[in-house]
């Protein structure tokens, strides 16, 4: 153990043991070295998050006791489906602060969420000549819809930079600004870096020009605290499995104002009012938007994960994975060799490090014979990279569930990897 003092393993009133027991596959254990067992070391919850029993009881309570589908349906089966379905909405939108259930639809994700807008919003709103603002952190998720968008419109996208810490330089934004500028769409939170955006002064500059500004908030629902109405975004998107919820399973918010003006993503059944042989009519809000039948037991499972988060606390849950972190940080830059890429401190709950004499593939691998589970890649953030003149990085990315006895293992299974690739 190093002169730095680990923090404590508690939050929202709890021990991190205690809060451990709640998640059962971190209980499993893995063959290491010797044909050993190990238990499980979890690190790549930027990927995705493990679920808590009250997740995978309201999963199995559904198919259970309410299987049915939605709206649709007269018989009691169908109306406690449709109840818990809609409960889940509104559970998001408290979440989020959202002003109307009307703002909150259902998605696969993330991914779909955006392409929604991107679609829906864009197709409509984009014109030749137009200008798409993103930044040079953005996942693939909230590049790619944008790169389609801006083809089939004729637009141009325009990067914000970042400094070498992994912060946006948004000092820049009045050199990048044009009367053409149509829409802000930015990440939150970097799932390379982890560094947070200040989407309020993005979303202040933006709206003084009248341009709206979109969130892709993957990283950043799981790790702070959400409220749209704060932020002043105009959409906001999230996934359920990075929020210890099932995936399958995601939100976009939007202000009801451009909802309401954007025509369906898809059509079919549910998303009309009425429908004649060459012609149809459209929903009310959310339900334009989700076309066909949805996930329900998803949507009741991100309820139990939202609830489960609210019951811990989103401050003390950050609190915590902030303090986490910081302690990985500190040991991390103790590993001879090691270089970290980001911020020293105060990063968030993703950090990305390399050995530049080995491939980031290689060495996973050898954490993973310690039970150590990291992400290995350049996690869809290829622009990102070239930039950083990298192929791929080591990610670790810490949750609520973890311990500094983890971060601990991890340090010693690096050093098992150096010592195994020595010469």
């Amino acid at each position: 153990m190093t002169a730095r003092r680990a923090p404590e393993a508690r939050v929202g009133g709890r021990t991190v043991a205690e809060v451990r027991r709640d998640f059962p596959i971190l209980g499993r254990t893995l063959p290491g070295p010797g044909g050993r067992e190990q238990p499980l070391v979890y690190l790549d919850n930027a990927a995705t998050t493990h679920k808590p029993e009250a997740v995978l009881e309201a999963l199995g309570g559904f198919y259970r006791n309410s299987n049915a589908n939605v709206h649709r349906s007269l018989h009691t089966l169908g109306e406690e489906a449709t109840a818990a379905y809609e409960q889940s909405r509104e559970t998001v939108r408290r979440f989020l602060n959202a002003a109307s259930i009307a703002e909150i639809v259902f998605t696969r994700g993330t991914t779909e969420a955006i392409n929604l807008v991107a679609h829906s919003w864009g197709g409509a709103a984009l014109r030749p000549g137009d200008e798409i603002l993103l930044t040079e952190i953005e996942h693939h998720s909230n590049l790619v819809p944008w790169q389609l968008a801006a083809a089939s419109a004729g637009a141009v996208l325009r990067f914000v930079p970042v400094d070498g810490e992994g912060r946006l330089r948004l000092e820049e934004l009045e050199g990048l600004w044009s009367e053409r500028t149509r829409l802000a769409a930015v990440t939150h939170v970097s799932n390379v870096f982890g560094t947070t955006t200040d989407v309020r002064r993005l979303a202040e500059y933006a709206h003084a020009r009248g341009v709206p500004v979109l969130v892709d908030s993957a990283q950043g629902v799981p790790h702070l605290r959400v409220d749209v109405r704060e932020l002043d975004c105009d959409f906001l998107a999230f996934s359920g499995h990075k929020i210890y919820g099932p995936m399958g399973i995601g939100v976009l918010y939007g202000r009801e104002e451009l909802l309401d003006a954007m025509p369906p993503y898809q059509g079919g059944g549910e998303m009309i009012r009425s429908v004649w042989p060459e012609r149809a009519t459209w929903n009310e809000l959310p339900y334009k938007f989700e076309a066909g039948t949805p996930n329900v037991a998803a949507a009741v499972g991100l309820q139990a994960a939202l609830e489960y988060v609210t019951a811990l606390g989103p401050d003390e849950i950050r609190h915590y994975e902030e303090q986490l972190a910081d302690y990985a940080r500190h040991r991390l830059a103790e590993v001879p060799g090691l270089v970290l890429h980001g911020p020293r401190r105060g990063g968030g709950t993703v950090i990305s490090f390399t050995f530049p004499d080995l491939h980031p593939h290689d060495v996973a691998q050898v954490l993973d014979r310690h039970g150590v589970a990291v992400r290995a890649g350049h996690h869809c953030a290829q622009p990102l990279m070239r930039k950083l003149g990298l192929a791929a990085t080591l990610r670790a990315s810490v949750a609520f569930y973890n311990t500094p006895e983890e971060i601990d293992r991890l340090i010693a299974a690096l050093g098992a990897a150096r010592e195994f690739f020595a010469p």
